[in-house]
This record gives C-alpha cells, structure tokens and sequence, in this order.
C-alpha cells in the first residue's frame, strides 16, 4: 500500500469522459436497479432511432468520406459521432470514451491513477474542476472545486471535447503541467505547474487520536475501499473507539454499490440510505440490512465543496438516517446516476450515460444545491491563496493579485504585512525583508521566484500540519463534547 505521505506527491488528472467516477456502475459491476443493457443499450419498452434517421447519419458520413479534402479514418468519424450525441444531452457526466481513454477509465475505477489529481467535467462548454483528489500534486499546487481549466503549457482548451482536453492535461510521468485557470473573484488568469506521476491510490487512511477518537480519510470510492473501511473500522473499534470522524472532502465518489455497503454500516436496519429515481418516475430504494441501531458512539462527517455525488449519498444518509453530524463547508451538488456500457461496443470503448437520478434518504434532490453542514467552518483563508507568477519581482510600490496572494502567505507564515489588499507598501516589504532573514536568503525586500517558491514550500508544510486544520480540529472538538455529554448522562 502506498502512505498518505507518498501519495501527497502523486495522482493524476482524471482519465474519464466526464471524469467524474461518481455512482458510476459498469456492465461488470452489479447495480441495484441499473439493469441489464438489452438489445443494443435500448430496453425493451423504448423505441430506437428510424430507418430514416440511420440513414441520415450514414449520409453524412459517406458524404465527409467522398468530399473532404482529405482522407479520412472512418474509426475517427464513428467516434466522432457518438461524441457529437453525448454533446446534444448537455450533461457533463454523460460521455463517449474511445478504447484507450476506456482503459484507463476502468484503471481508475480499480485505484490506479496517472495524471495532476484533479476530477473535471465539461459545464457549458468549460473544462470545470469537479475536486482536486486529496494529497495530490493538484491540491498540493492550489487547484480547487469550480475552477475553470483555460488550457496547459499554452494549449487552449477552447472547442475542444473534455476527452481531448483531458489528453493535453495527461502526459509523461515526471514532466510538469502549466495549467492557467479561471477562479471565480480573481480579474486574471491564474498559472499552476503541476508534476505528473502514476500511483495505485490508497483510498482509506486510518488512526487514532487522542481520547480514543478514530479519523477515517477516504479520498474516494473505488471498488476494494468498502473492503479497506470495514477493515480499518473494525480495527480502531477493537481498540476501544470512543468516537469517529469520517473525512470525505475533495472525495470526488465513485462506485454505487461501494458507498451503499459502507453506508450500511451505520445506518440501522429498515432504515433507507438512497433512493434512485428513474425517468418514468419509478424509485429503487435502498435500505440498510446493517445494525439494530446507530453506533455506540458518536459520528461526524467532514465535508467540503469538492465533496461530490457518493460522498454526498454518504452524507444524506448518515445525517438523515443515523443521526451523524456534518461539518465543514457546503458540499459539490451532482445528484445523477451514471451507467457505464462496454460490452455491447465489443472493441474497448465505452459509453456513460445518466440514467437516473438519486435522493437522500429523506426525498432531497441535491443536484446543483449541495448538502449544508450542520456546522459550517471555513479553513483560514491561507488554504486556497493563489500561487505568485515567479516571472516578475514584486517590489514596493506593486499594487496586483500577486502581491495579494504573498501578503495572505506571509500572514498565514506568521510575519504580518499589516494589509492584505494587494498594495506593496512599507510594511509589506518589511514582513518580506524578515521572512527572507528567517530563510537564508538575500534580505532585499523584493519577493524574486526564489522567495515566492521559499514563501509557498513553508505554506504547503503549514497547511500540511492537522494542527493547523481548522475543520479538523472542530470535527475533534465536537466528537469531545458529544463523548462528554454521553458520559455526564450515565
């Protein structure tokens, strides 16, 4: 297994069509309520396209065949096509995968990832980041929910598919990823460098904090996580779990059947975890076959804004159906159900389709609304600064983003500029002269790349620091209060 440690300086960019894995079924994964494709993906109640409307398409493909001006690979233009249908649904998650792309799709599925470690899907034309993965070199580097990717290493992403913009984001393992993004309140493009790596991602990491609290990370669903979580609670409950803190943010989902069976071991009997809704109106409800009643101790769940779809399911059901409390900020918002087929293509490529709906325990529709914590805490403002653009020294008298994000870095470091508006004055300068004493480097006053990348190495240690989690730290204190008022009632 590799170690939290490890995997902070690994992962990938998603390799999937939407590239979200969220309650993703493929035709070798069983699906309560997915169903089985029949007669070339159609069920047998829906009618399939007309002779004329068959025709139209093989029209225009013979017509691109005999008259473009060049040849043309008629694999491309199959592929093309069905892209080009998956586009007209005008749904993010619903995607067309050629047999590479598919490939690697299933990898990820598995826990095996390449890439910059950041989950995207197509909205409105964009390439949006759904979540960066947890430790990943795209956390590491600044990447957050809801950005949106512009192009890397100078190649827009502009026109392009999300399987095409997905492919210039991938490349060789150790070669560096400029990304320039858009965020929402910053005027200007930002710019990341991102290292590619590969890794077979642990998705479930486990301890035991002090006052016998347990803290569960699970950075994904994937198809051996139920596996690992039940292992690794059973472990801290052996060793006399007073308490748990289950941590899904920037968990991006994944499997149904994986969160279902994890769910399952909180929420008592009878008691419903999700339900799936199709689109004649007809609800597949799952309900817990797992304990008598909730756990003997205290449950909360820490979320975030890159908390999407299975993890959410996690959350609507332990909050809704066995009394856990969330923490944390708002979470991402997809409530569809993805159904994945490949066997029907019979050469490797792979089609994703929404097919269904999902609702919290208690009839809720989340989709593009989130779950609301029931302690909402933000991480000190430090967590997502932006990086400095290293190709000009910031100097006196600068007022930009720039100078922003140093003076929220310098801040969170300790050494106090006094302002935090982007405006390079005295104090400023006086706070960089310090930091730059503290750190061997020549004391000028003037931020250089050598003290913008000093500036952002001491910053990621901090943020790396659990003491230095603010939303950790009030999981933990809430766990201790609840533990504290259990025992004051014996």
């Amino acid at each position: 297994m590799i170690k939290k440690q490890t995997a902070i300086l690994l992962i990938l960019v998603s390799i999937l069509g939407s590239s979200l894995l969220t309650l993703l079924a493929t035709d070798s994964l069983s699906f309560a309520g997915a169903g089985s494709p029949v007669s070339g993906l159609l069920r047998s109640s829906e009618q399939g396209p007309s002779s004329d409307q068959l025709d139209k398409v093989k029209t225009a493909m013979e017509l691109v065949k005999q008259n473009y001006y060049q040849d043309v690979d008629t694999d491309k233009l199959v592929d093309g096509a069905i892209q080009g249908m998956m586009n007209a649904l005008n749904d993010p998650f619903s995607s067309y995968m050629g047999k590479q792309t598919a490939k690697q799709f299933t990898e990820q599925i598995q826990g095996s990832f390449t890439g910059i470690g950041a989950e995207v899907s197509m909205e409105n034309g964009n390439v949006v980041v759904v979540s960066p993965i947890k430790g990943s070199p795209a956390e590491k580097a600044g990447i957050r929910a809801k950005d949106i990717l512009l192009s890397v290493n100078g190649q827009s992403f502009e026109g392009l598919t999300l399987n095409e913009a997905v492919a210039k984001i991938r490349g060789p393992k150790g070669t560096v990823a400029k990304v320039k993004v858009k965020r929402e309140g910053s005027p200007n493009p930002l710019e990341f460098s991102i290292n590619r790596d590969d890794i077979a991602l642990e998705t479930v990491n486990a301890r035991m904090e002090q006052g016998g609290i347990g803290y569960i990370e699970i950075t994904e669903f994937s198809e051996n996580t139920a596996e690992r979580f039940a292992s690794e609670l059973a472990k801290l409950e052996s060793q006399g779990m007073k308490g748990l803190v289950l941590d899904v943010r920037n968990n991006p989902g994944g499997v149904l059947g994986t969160v279902e069976e994890m769910a399952q071991r909180f929420v008592p009997k009878g008691k419903l975890i999700v339900q799936v809704e199709y689109k004649s109106g007809e609800r597949k409800k799952t309900v817990s076959t797992g304990p008598s009643s909730v756990k003997p101790y205290p449950v909360v769940l820490l979320t975030n804004k890159g908390s999407a779809s299975a993890s959410e399911i996690l959350a609507g059901a332990l909050k809704e159906s066995a009394g856990a409390k969330l923490i944390g900020e708002n979470t991402y918002g997809k409530g569809t159900v993805q159904q994945s087929y490949n066997r029907p293509f019979g050469d490797g490529s792979l089609l994703k389709i929404t097919m269904a709906k999902w609702l919290t325990p208690d009839g809720e529709w989340i989709h593009k609304k989130g779950i609301k914590p029931d302690v909402a805490v933000a991480q000190p403002d430090y967590f997502s600064v932006a990086p400095i653009n290293k190709e000009k020294t910031l100097k006196f008298d600068d007022n930009n983003d720039d100078v922003k994000s140093a003076q929220t870095m310098l801040n969170g470091l300790g050494y106090k500029p006094g302002r935090r508006d982007g405006y390079f004055d005295a104090g400023t300068r006086d706070a960089v002269r310090k930091f730059q004493e503290d750190q061997n480097l020549p004391v000028s006053g003037d931020i250089d790349a050598k003290t913008a990348d000093a500036m952002e190495e001491n910053l990621v240690k901090k943020i790396a620091d659990p003491q230095n989690d603010a939303q950790l730290n009030r999981a933990f204190e809430e766990v201790r209060q609840e533990i504290a008022g259990a025992s004051s009632k014996r």
